[in-house]
């Protein structure tokens, strides 16, 4: 092999060398101060790792902090669950505080379960920490509108009630579990019911912690992400007389019906009115038409010789002294009228 060549070739592997010394003194310069971090703090984490997670797009400080804080608190976890979680868009950091404060309340929660929640979208420590630490929960929730619950009793007085529902997180059932606004729905409609069985308000305004034991022997929190404590109505006021209200409108709506029946016979005897002065007018018509023939037929009389002169007359008189007899009757009774009582 000709010398050129061979110190051509020797130069290139001295390029090669370099090159490769100066990434792993590049590498080594990145990630020695974490690498250091972790294997001072018992969590040791090799440095071929730390370079795979850069690879594989993790952050290596997230995972090597929760590593630490996992390992301090007496949690053995591997930095393949933890990238594995990262990877699977979770929260590492928040899951990691998760375990270590279910370790030290005592609390079973391992982290397949914590991962599992946190994926599921919950906030998975403050879980832990509402089962450590119980919250309340007003019923209605006065962010969304009415600030009480209104309810009518059997008497109809409206009665208004505010309730704090207590609760603390059911781990078990945090995933798949109804949130809170299931619960604050529960809780109204068992103060509805409660209320709406009472036979006068006063009975609920004498003992409203009637309402809470009634509502939470119901066992409301079934199928939810948490355990109902404790139920209490924390104000119950008077509203409006419901029952009242309703019956002055159902006496306007029969008053109503009432005036439409009357005007209805109203306007059949006014009809009925109308017919029979028809009726009249047809029957005077027709006795109109009746007089009209007696003359026609007093003259066929006279032609045929039925009917003399005398017997005209005599007719006549007859008829003048009905007349006259008619006339001295409605005189008679027009003075009784005109005398006093």
């Amino acid at each position: 092999m000709p010398a050129g060549l061979g110190g051509a070739i020797f130069a290139v592997l001295l390029i090669v060398l370099g090159i490769i010394f100066l990434i792993f003194v590049v590498v080594l310069i990145s990630f020695f101060r974490l690498w250091l971090r972790a294997l001072l703090s018992g969590a040791s984490v090799g440095l071929p790792s730390l370079v795979g997670m850069s690879l594989r797009k993790v952050n290596p400080t997230v995972i090597v902090d929760s590593r630490i804080m996992a390992v301090k608190a007496g949690i053995n976890l591997g930095t393949n669950e933890l990238e594995a979680h990262y990877l699977a868009g979770g929260n590492v950091v928040r899951v990691v505080q998760a375990l270590i404060a279910a370790s030290k309340a005592n609390i079973e929660l391992s982290f397949q379960q914590a991962t599992a929640i946190d994926l599921a979208g919950r906030d998975v420590l403050d879980a832990v920490q509402t089962s450590v630490r119980p919250k309340v929960i007003d019923c209605p929730d006065p962010s969304k509108g009415s600030s009480t619950v209104a309810a009518v009793a059997m008497d109809g007085i409206q009665l208004k009630a505010k309730a704090r529902v207590t609760v603390r997180t059911n781990i078990r059932r945090l995933v798949g579990g109804a949130t809170e606004e299931t619960i604050i729905a529960r809780v109204g409609e068992g103060i509805v019911t409660t209320i709406g069985s009472s036979p006068t308000h006063k009975k609920v305004l004498e003992n409203p912690d009637t309402i809470s034991k009634v509502v939470l022997d119901r066992g409301l929190d079934a199928g939810t992400a948490y355990e109902i404590l404790s139920i209490d109505i924390a104000d119950v006021d008077v509203g409006e007389n419901i029952g009242a209200y309703l019956q002055i409108k159902q006496a306007e709506a029969d008053k109503q019906i009432a005036q439409a029946r009357a005007e209805e016979r109203r306007a059949m005897a006014r009809a009925r009115e109308a017919e029979m002065q028809a009726q009249v007018v047809e029957m005077r018509a027709r006795l109109v038409e009746a007089e009209a023939e007696v003359p026609r037929a007093i003259s066929d009389a006279f032609r045929s010789g039925n009917l003399g002169i005398m017997d005209y007359y005599r007719m006549k008189n007859v008829v003048a002294d009905t007349d006259m007899r008619d006339s001295i009757s409605r005189l008679g009774e027009e003075r009784k009228e005109d005398k006093p009582i």
